[in-house]
């Protein structure tokens, strides 16, 4: 499946050396204004290179094929296509027929009979920057209604932030939420890297103003499709809501949100109650697993399932919750855009609000 969503879908294309990669995104009311510098600049925060992050070298120059007329979304199909510029396929030959451990490599092969040995192909994490494109549309649409997506690293390899400030993560290079720990999280990065190794992270992901009502229970809950939508992103192995997991070892007392008229006491359901938002902050956090692709020497079989010594070559994130932070953003955006559309028809008043005058 390479959709995702109801009302505001988009649908993802392309490999990791391929010639490019893209998003076709449907569902879009007209008259929107289209900023083709900010979905730009929402790419340009996920692209390869720096200090931090793989050194591919991908300008990520974003191209808008159709469903643009002077500005404004017509309605019709939005197409963006992102060309692969820097592809070294070379740093690959040597693995054709190996399974690199960590990776996709095993269950891709043995459930179509054949892969892209090219940087994992469909399944590299280069897909994603088609989905930041796509979420940059929807946080356009979402700043038409003052709704605000925002991320950030929350911890690297076990360091967590002591406190979040999610100005101060635009400015770190790593997107870390904490200037207490921003330094040592950036030197276990580099530690990482200099022994050939990877770290995991997590990352916090916070929407404000969220209107009461967003999600379509049972089977399409905001938070299920949240979560659904966080574990589709390459290396993410768990999400928490709200409390998340610290919520199994409270009582009751404690973890219930008392409600006064001037609104929640408190926020341990992170926004959402019964599978629908209550007005509340929506609160999420995501944990990646360190990036597979490491050089140290590791076992594994190949295609004949002859045992073999795997050395990887090639470029590769330390971390990937770094750039998976602004990936998990765009997700989120792309969620709330769907939600708005499907929350419109949720009373008959809604429906006669459009039709009648």
């Amino acid at each position: 499946m390479n959709s995702f969503g109801e009302r505001f879908r988009f649908t993802t294309f392309g490999e990791s050396h391929g010639k490019a990669i893209g998003c076709i995104v449907d569902g879009v009311p007209a008259g929107l204004v289209i900023d083709e510098d900010f979905i730009q600049s929402e790419l340009d925060r996920r692209k390869p290179g720096g200090k931090y992050a793989t050194k591919r070298n991908e300008a990520d120059k974003v191209e808008i094929l159709s469903g643009v007329f002077e500005g404004k979304s017509t309605g019709t199909p939005i197409a963006m296509v992102i060309y692969n510029t820097n592809q070294k396929s070379k740093d690959y030959s040597n693995i054709k027929d190996l399974f690199r451990p960590g990776h996709a490599d095993f269950t891709y092969f043995h459930k179509y009979g054949i892969r892209d040995y090219r940087g994992g192909g469909r399944s590299s994490a280069r897909e994603t920057a088609a989905r930041v494109a796509s979420g940059a549309i929807a946080k356009l649409l979402l700043n038409e209604l003052g709704i605000v997506v925002e991320s950030g690293v929350y911890g690297v390899d076990g360091i967590e932030a002591h406190s979040v400030d999610f100005d101060f993560a635009k400015k770190s290079e790593i997107y870390c939420l904490c200037p207490e720990v921003d330094e040592i999280c950036k030197q276990r990065i580099d530690e990482a890297r200099n022994e050939h190794d990877s770290v995991g992270g997590s990352v916090l992901v916070r929407i404000k103003n969220t209107p009461i009502g967003l999600g379509e229970p049972i089977y399409y809950k905001l938070d299920a499709v949240l979560a659904d939508a966080m574990m589709s992103i390459n290396g993410t192995k768990a999400v928490e809501i709200g409390e998340g997991v610290h919520s199994s070892n409270l009582k009751g007392s404690q973890n219930n949100d008392e409600i006064t008229k001037n609104g929640f006491v408190s926020n341990h359901a992170g926004g959402i109650l019964g599978g629908i938002s209550n007005g509340d902050e929506i609160l999420l956090k995501v944990y990646f697993k360190p990036t597979p692709s490491i050089f140290k020497p590791l076992r594994t079989i190949d295609i004949n399932g002859d045992e073999v010594e795997l050395k990887l070559e090639g470029r590769h994130d330390p971390c990937i919750a770094v750039r998976g932070s602004i990936v998990a953003e765009a997700m989120a955006a792309n969620v709330i855009a769907d939600m708005l559309l499907l929350n419109m028809g949720r009373t008959i008043q809604s429906v006669k609000q459009v039709y009648t005058k």
